[in-house]
């Protein structure tokens, strides 16, 4: 169920605000991180007691162990990781234990675990923290995976992955930390799986994911500019990935942009792009263009991280690319 009364607040802010509903609601809701609950002003140990909000080693492989435990134990863990590359560290735990569970118990057991992470922290923070690395956990069997690009779906995504009785790992875009939006007053749910329209066109059609949304509803409005009728999508989740609605809009506008910050060769672009290979090839006019991060690693210099990652005009190119391109034969 979703309020009909919104306001306009943070996308992190909507974040923290889908926690605290949860843990209201279920008192086995927990929060664990190394930089939760680690002093008593803390406004979630105030209003949940240290026994739920725990500070954690600094020991990623230790806090979602303890959070793999917990979840078999029947607790609903949510695990502030800070960083989607500290899950580096801790592997092994991310995508060969809980997310096993379920299928090895032949579906007895369940392992609710949320393990909530920031990712592509550009703007100067060069190499190692930057990355935009959710393609290597999409194919993992048994992990979902959220991206969410509004306050909105922030807040409905983190609120369902809680309630989800399996782990689920639910990215957050750092640029987008203070972006603010209308956001559901009260109980607020978004389905895994479900991509939505951004915006509606006829002539093209554009997927993009996370930050890069809003890069292709700005490209969009360019495009408009010119006569062109851009669709914009957004999966808002990766595993599951709704395929049959892009599908739905290829069949209709013909062509398609895909748009993500992963480095083109671990991106979702190009899982959906073989999607549509395969699945909507008949429905192509033009060949499928990406527009993705360069394989490089981003770095510290704002001319080359520019260079390197997409943006709107590079977007616009890709679409007057397909727009001038032959029929597909």
């Amino acid at each position: 169920m979703t309020s009909e009364t919104t306001r306009e607040i943070t996308y992190i802010a909507a974040i923290m605000e889908a926690i605290h509903q949860e843990m209201a609601r279920d008192e086995d809701v927990v929060l664990f991180g190394q930089s939760v609950g680690n002093n008593p002003e803390d406004p979630f140990v105030q209003a949940y007691g240290d026994g739920r909000v725990r500070v954690t080693p600094i020991s990623e492989t230790a806090e979602i162990g303890m959070a793999a435990g917990a979840a078999l134990a029947g607790k609903r863990p949510v695990v502030d990781c800070t960083m989607a590359e500290f899950l580096l560290v801790a592997m092994d735990q991310v995508v060969n234990e809980a997310n096993r569970f379920h299928y090895m118990s032949g579906g007895r057991v369940t392992a609710p675990l949320v393990l909530k992470a920031g990712y592509g922290f550009t703007a100067g923070w060069a190499g190692q923290h930057t990355g935009s690395i959710y393609g290597m956990f999409m194919g993992v069997p048994g992990l979902k995976v959220a991206l969410p690009a509004t306050p909105a779906d922030a807040k409905g995504l983190m609120a369902t992955a809680i309630r989800d009785d399996n782990p689920v790992l639910f990215l957050h875009h750092y640029l987008l930390t203070l972006e603010n939006g209308p956001v559901p007053e009260g109980e607020h749910l978004v389905p895994f799986g479900q991509a939505v329209v951004r915006r509606e066109g006829a002539d093209v059609t554009l997927v993009a994911t996370g930050w890069t949304v809003g890069h292709a509803l700005r490209a969009a409005e360019q495009l408009a500019a010119e006569g062109v009728s851009a669709e914009v999508i957004d999966p808002r989740t990766i595993a599951p990935l709704d395929t049959a609605t892009v599908l739905e809009s290829v069949a209709k506008t013909g062509r398609l942009v895909l748009v993500d910050q992963a480095t083109r060769h671990s991106s979702v672009s190009s899982v959906i792009a073989a999607e549509v290979a395969e699945h909507g090839f008949s429905s192509l006019r033009a060949p499928i263009v990406q527009v993705t991060a360069l394989d490089a690693s981003i770095p510290y210099s704002k001319p080359m991280e520019d260079y390197i990652l997409p943006d709107e005009n590079k977007i616009v190119t890709a679409v007057r690319k397909v727009l001038g391109a032959g029929v597909v034969a």
